[in-house]
């Protein structure tokens, strides 16, 4: 961390100025003299990824002309370049725009798909052989970028290359990614890339990295380290200014109070700070087997010793992180029934921007599984040429075909997650073209579709995702055996409907009212979700069919929470509901989960190409069991006659406490002016029963983004845990208008470990903004257990 005489600011506490350092350990390495690295600096970051040599990445950093293909007619060749840092892509444009609108990063990259693996190029490349074709698939809400290459042989270079990038890339740790960062932007600032830093350059570095230094403090440092005396820093100058800009005098202090005067951890020492940290498996044989996957030093490591590199290492690691690294993997339960698993669902899946003119796409479908989801819908209506088509009726959206969707569905519904996917039917078409949609359904998913009951003896009862590994259920409406106004059977969209209906004149409502006809062949493949209407709540649940779903509205589930309560806690601790927005959200806005989760629902809809607070809270939501897209819900939602009720939770029973210490490396918001440098501010948010809820914020520090200090404590009291998110979200404090969104981190509390921990921040679209962390304490203090 950098210290020194920053500009004053009253709302954050002034780190002292530094004593001189004595060449520590180095948390950067030295560049080996055969590096290139003094001559050409942006090459350093492929070295230390071991892929200077090879040659499919060599061909990138020469650059291709490739074309982009975004409809039937155009088609523009443009030049790609890897850069030299080997996390980023240079693009030509045909109008030049800002640097930063000029280039992708490779950490951003979803999938590499080769051929006409994408919706675009299977409706816009034909002209083209399929060996020439590349997708390039982001995270977030980026659209794909689909490319043509001049020769196969081109194609295959950057598919292979950018698949090695990626590959590298993951297997980084963070000490590698802040060296890549640092270095990255060494070589942006070095303005005439003689791989010598002056005074200027220098600032401009700092400037680029989020922090405003003073003047004076930063000439000194400079100086400092320009051991040449000729107010130019190279090689190994450069390397010692690293060092001394990346300390982490919080860390170091941690550090030397468990190490003692020696300078470094002994494995009876690492395993007192495992023990005050709330480790489970504190032992002495833990502590040994981290200084020899962390310790850097050889000979420390032969001596059982962790040095402050090493430690600094251990706790940048997914094991220093708040997030349980135990509950990264599927670790639940997975044999109950499907009701007693919160399951991430999806509203309007086919869209990609608003309900009322975005488009329709089969890539919408694609992004939603890489995000875990596992219950998608389908919008069906009467398409021409018998063919039904998806899409938002009555508006503006386009239409895509329902094969082409369940092609989407077989082939990628299983990529992230072996468990089951709901497809969520909302049927407007005839009796023709629902035929030929479960014929669809029987041909393109063959073995995949769930056809027939697994227990022929208990054909109602609810399997569990164990049980439905690999298989795909449809959830649509069941021909009943007498059909009667009660026992009639609507579509997910009548419920909403129906409660429009106040508003509307005599003869909209008699147009709404129309009795729908149901196949018997769709009819047939409603096996354990059988789409249903929820009138009232039944007074003893066992006696309802476990097989039936519910849909409501977020309205109507919001007044069913207020009314019913406990009534309703034990209906979905045997059936499925699923929530959905309301149809007047046009702008395809979400509203929060977390209350639906409260009383159980299971399939909590949201518009996944929305992002915000919401989707942040089921990405936490469903961050946790390998992100397998299923949740066990807590005990007292999975009782039959459970007594837990979301309004009265009971009094608190678990105190949280978070010390946020300090920050590292935060993003720059307006990369085009190097003046901006962030004003940032931590809030934590509890998100839980209602009585839960709550949210406390840090003063802000000003000017700095790069390594800013708070050292400020915040304490909340937790009436029901068990169903608690905690929400970190970093902020860039604005007096005239309402703070820019930074960079944030959800998880459940349930997952969330104690002592000092690193939280690794994402983006709006849930992309890694590494290296950026947050630096905590965490306590959690319980007056009984909870699961």
């Amino acid at each position: 961390m950098l210290c020194g005489r920053w500009r004053s600011c009253r709302h954050a506490e002034e780190p002292p100025v530094p004593a001189q350092v004595a060449a520590p350990v180095a948390l950067l390495p030295q560049p080996a003299p055969s590096d290139g690295g003094t001559k050409r600096p942006g090459l350093r970051a492929l070295k230390k990824m071991g892929l200077t040599e090879d040659e499919d990445v060599r061909a990138m950093l020469q650059g291709s002309r490739l074309r982009k293909i975004r409809s039937r007619t155009w088609h523009k060749e443009r030049l790609y370049r890897l850069q030299e840092d080997g996390l980023s892509v240079w693009f030509q444009r045909r109008i030049p725009r800002a640097p930063s609108q000029h280039i992708f990063f490779v950490q951003h990259i979803e999938t590499v798909r080769e051929g006409h693996q994408s919706e675009g190029l299977r409706r816009f490349g034909g002209a083209f052989a399929p060996a020439h074709c590349l997708t390039i698939a982001f995270k977030g809400r980026r659209k794909n970028l689909d490319l043509v290459a001049p020769t196969a042989e081109e194609a295959q270079r950057w598919v292979r290359g950018l698949t090695k990038l990626r590959a590298r890339l993951d297997a980084m740790n963070q000490r590698e990614r802040l060296d890549h960062w640092i270095h990255f932007y060494l070589h942006r600032a070095d303005s005439n890339q003689d791989s010598k830093m002056s005074f200027k350059e220098i600032k401009s570095l700092l400037r680029m990295v989020n922090v405003d230094m003073n003047d004076m403090y930063a000439y000194h440092l400079f100086k400092e380290c320009d051991h040449s005396n000729n107010e130019r820093l190279e090689g190994a100058e450069i390397e010692e200014f690293l060092r001394r800009l990346l300390k982490r005098p919080e860390l170091e202090e941690i550090f030397h109070r468990y190490s003692g005067e020696d300078r470094v951890l002994s494995a009876p020492e690492l395993l007192e700070f495992l023990e005050d940290q709330g480790e489970d498996a504190a032992t002495l044989p833990r502590a040994q087997q981290l200084i020899q996957t962390y310790e850097l030093n050889e000979t420390a490591k032969q001596h059982e010793l962790m040095t402050l590199d090493g430690f600094m290492m251990y706790l940048l690691s997914p094991e220093g992180a708040a997030l349980d690294r135990a509950h990264t993997c599927v670790f639940q339960d997975m044999d109950q029934p499907l009701a007693h698993y919160f399951i991430s669902s999806s509203h309007n899946t086919y869209l990609t921007d608003s309900q009322i003119g975005g488009p329709s796409s089969t890539e919408a479908y694609i992004r939603a599984f890489a995000q875990g989801c596992r219950c998608v819908e389908l919008d069906c209506w009467e398409g021409p040429g018998g063919e039904p088509v998806i899409y938002h009726g009555h508006t503006l959206t386009s239409k895509i075909l329902f094969r082409d969707v369940v092609q989407a569905v077989r082939d990628h519904a299983f990529t992230l997650s072996p468990y089951p996917v709901i497809l969520s039917l909302e049927n407007h078409c005839g009796l023709e073209q629902q035929a030929a949609m479960a014929r669809h359904l029987r041909t393109i998913l063959g073995d995949m579709l769930v056809t027939q009951a697994l227990d022929s003896q208990s054909p109602e009862a609810l399997p569990s995702p164990e049980q439905l590994k690999g298989r795909i259920l449809v959830k649509g409406k069941k021909l009943p055996a007498a059909r009667s106004e009660e026992g009639r059977i609507l579509s997910d969209r009548e419920e909403e409907e129906e409660e429009e209906e106040e508003e509307e004149g005599v003869e909209a409502t008699e147009q709404r009212q129309r009795a729908k006809q149901i196949s018997p062949e769709l009819s047939a493949l409603a096996v354990y979700c059988r789409a249903t209407r929820l009138r009232t709540l039944c007074p003893d649940p066992a006696q309802a069919p476990p097989c039936q779903v519910s849909s409501l509205s977020e309205r109507k589930a919001k007044k069913l929470i207020r009314e019913a309560g406990n009534s309703f806690v034990r209906h979905n601790a045997r059936q499925l509901t699923r929530v959905y927005p309301l149809g007047l959200r046009m702008n395809s806005a979400n509203y929060s989960p977390q209350e639906m989760w409260n009383s159980g629902c299971q399939l909590v809809a949201l518009n996944f190409q929305t992002p915000g607070y919401e989707m942040d809270l089921n990405a936490g939501r469903f961050l946790i069991n390998g992100q397998c897209g299923y949740i066990l819900k807590p005990t007292c939602l999975r009782q039959p006659d459970t007594t837990f009720d979301p309004e009265y939770p009971g009094p608190p029973r678990t105190t949280l406490t978070i010390q946020v210490l300090t920050a590292q490396q935060l993003p720059k918001l307006n990369a085009e002016k190097p003046s901006s440098i962030v004003d940032p501010l931590v809030r934590v948010e509890i998100h839980g029963v209602p009585a839960d809820c709550a949210r406390k914020e840090t003063d802000y520090v000003l000017n700095n983004g790069f390594n800013p200090r708070w050292g400020q404590t915040l304490q909340f009291q937790l009436r029901a845990p068990e169903l608690v998110l905690v929400r970190f979200v970093v902020e860039d404090y604005d007096t005239t208008s309402p703070n820019d969104f930074v960079g944030q981190f959800t998880l459940p509390l349930n997952s969330l470990k104690q002592g000092y921990r690193h939280i690794h921040l994402l983006s709006k679209d849930g992309a890694s903004l590494s290296p950026a962390t947050l630096f905590v304490h965490i306590r959690i203090q319980s007056s009984r257990g909870w699961d």
